[in-house]
């Protein structure tokens, strides 16, 4: 088990106080602050090491090259991956929207469809709704159970030839609902689908290896694994990635132009056009080796067990509705306080004026709001950097927070 407390002095974002009070964060499902670690190699890289990559001869830029090419294979590490499969992009949403340019208009036709899970992240949702209207394919949305789980058998019933990719988001951000990836990756290929897995959530918490996980593409933000915005991953089976045709031209993703043609260079550089976000991607490399020092089995176990304090200690709060019971869950807490006129902006605020940032809003998922019939919920996210004093902090402010609003 991992020492909370002793890695919390690790990030001096949260140092300090907030509205007089010991700042309280728990918001890191949105993003996730800062070691030292990152900030100390990225602050080094621009003082010391920064160049451009890939185009000068000169000892600054072949260094920097080869610091931003061992970041790909830091990557790769992290998913137990190949190198040339690693395809940097500027977040989980910039990946799926390459997956659905690329991949989906070059594969998708009219009579095919795309079945996502009915707790994808709009990320998920929005770039291949874009594509089905210009390809004539059909995206179809697998229900939920009332726990916030998915509906296996109707994943069953939907996952048939007609479906080409199937999309999974592996934790969800609004529910905390842990979807089995493995086994239903292994239904979709019953059927000859891809599969896609969204893993922004899952990436700082659980141990990713895309050989076990089964699937086709993989897709995971930077500044979500405790590192940089800006810069994010799409992992790719190789010969899917040889597959897809370029969605953005330019400098670095070609072999050679002319004014009468071009031709393409292979992945990942393919899908890599213009200069990258080279200082980001050492931030990252610096991210994932801290986490993997650290240990995500070890990770996993401390937060699990933060996890099911939190929900003993939010139960004790009158009024609270908890949503997101699925029986595999993690990190996530969404709640709102069923009181007349109280709205999760409310509770939020009330929670901000005590130093405890939380996120409300439907946080990207409106079909998972409309699902559970409410505007928007509360949502307090843990990091491995949360620890038993911030829940207790959590609650009592809660407590406080009813106060006020029963009034």
């Amino acid at each position: 088990m991992l020492d909370a407390l002793a890695l919390r002095a690790q990030f001096p974002g949260l140092s300090g106080s907030a509205n007089g009070k010991p700042f309280v964060y728990l918001d890191s499902a949105a993003t996730t602050q800062k070691p030292l670690a990152v900030i100390e190699r990225m602050d080094y890289f621009l003082r010391n090491e920064y160049g451009t990559v890939h185009r000068g001869l000169y000892a600054r830029s072949v260094r920097s090259t080869q610091l931003y090419e061992d970041a790909r294979a830091t990557v790769a590490r992290f998913l137990n991956a190949e190198v040339d499969e690693v395809v940097y992009t500027m977040g989980t949403t910039d990946a799926i929207n390459l997956v659905a340019w690329s991949w989906g208009r070059a594969h998708l036709k009219k009579g095919d469809r795309v079945l996502v899970t009915g707790m994808e992240h709009h990320a998920n949702i929005v770039p291949w709704q874009i594509t089905a209207e210009i390809t004539g394919a059909e995206l179809v949305a697998c229900p939920l159970l009332d726990d916030g789980s998915l509906d296996e058998e109707a994943f069953d019933r939907l996952c048939d030839e007609r479906v080409k990719l199937v999309g999974l988001v592996h934790i969800a951000n609004s529910l905390g609902t842990i979807n089995p990836v493995q086994r239903l990756a292994a239904r979709a290929k019953r059927h000859g689908a891809l599969v896609l897995v969204d893993a922004a959530q899952s990436a700082p918490h659980l141990p990713l290896d895309v050989k076990t996980l089964g699937c086709d593409f993989l897709a995971f933000s930077g500044h979500k694994v405790y590192g940089p915005t800006g810069i994010g991953v799409l992992w790719g089976r190789r010969d899917v990635l040889a597959s897809m045709p370029p969605w953005r031209g330019g400098g670095e993703m070609i072999e050679k132009v002319t004014f009468e043609r071009t031709t393409f260079a292979k992945p990942p550089a393919r899908f890599e056009a213009g200069t990258p976000p080279i200082t980001e991607a050492i931030g990252l490399a610096a991210a994932l080796e801290w986490l993997m020092a650290l240990g995500l089995a070890n990770i996993a176990a401390t937060e699990h067990a933060l996890y099911t304090y939190a929900e003993a200690r939010l139960a004790e709060v009158p009024d609270l509705v908890r949503y997101g019971q699925a029986p595999q869950r993690s990190s996530v807490l969404a709640f709102n306080l069923a009181l007349p006129g109280a709205h999760a902006a409310d509770v939020s605020s009330l929670l901000d004026m005590q130093g405890i940032a939380i996120r409300a809003g439907h946080h990207c998922a409106q079909p998972v709001m409309a699902r559970f019939g409410v505007p928007a919920t509360a949502r307090a996210s843990l990091g491995v950097y949360t620890t038993r004093d911030d829940i207790d902090r959590l609650v009592e402010g809660l407590l406080k927070a009813r106060t006020m609003l029963a009034m």
